[in-house]
């Protein structure tokens, strides 16, 4: 992991913040997004309780599902909704931290946040939504000292 990684990140955040100003207002932080959000958390239940063979937990405001198969999930989790699907582990305060802003996101963009997170790409380095929740808290590099 180079150390240089935070001026690309810094770009990152702010074409999404440019990104963000053409999205219509009434799609954000709405009923709409809220209607979205507990769209992706019932999604997030039914796929949690579908394949969780782990205890299933609430913390940092999360449905934390553990004992998720490997193919159910990308890296080392995933946030949908409000609910945290993951492996069996049990996942540090930091992560949950990196996911509780990833709920936050999900609460601000509803149905616009599968779509937005595509489009931001697959490199947690130059993805907005990693950036914003924390690349060291996600374990994405190295935390500093």
């Amino acid at each position: 992991m180079t150390p240089d990684w935070r001026p690309a990140a810094d770009a990152s955040l702010a074409r999404g913040r440019r990104f963000d100003r053409r999205i219509p207002s009434f799609l954000l932080r709405s009923p709409i997004s809220r209607v979205g959000y507990w769209w992706g958390t019932t999604v997030g239940w039914i796929w949690g309780g579908l394949w969780s063979t782990g205890p299933v937990e609430r913390r940092e405001g999360l449905w934390v599902f553990r004992g998720m198969p490997n193919w159910t999930f990308n890296r080392g989790g995933v946030c949908v909704g409000g609910c945290f699907l993951t492996g069996d582990d049990r996942p540090s305060d930091a992560v949950l931290r990196h996911e509780a802003v990833h709920k936050k996101q999900w609460q601000r963009y509803g149905f616009l946040m599968p779509i937005l997170y595509l489009f931001a790409g697959r490199d947690p380095l130059q993805n907005r939504f990693e950036i914003e929740a924390g690349l060291e808290d996600g374990n994405y590099v190295r935390r500093r000292r």
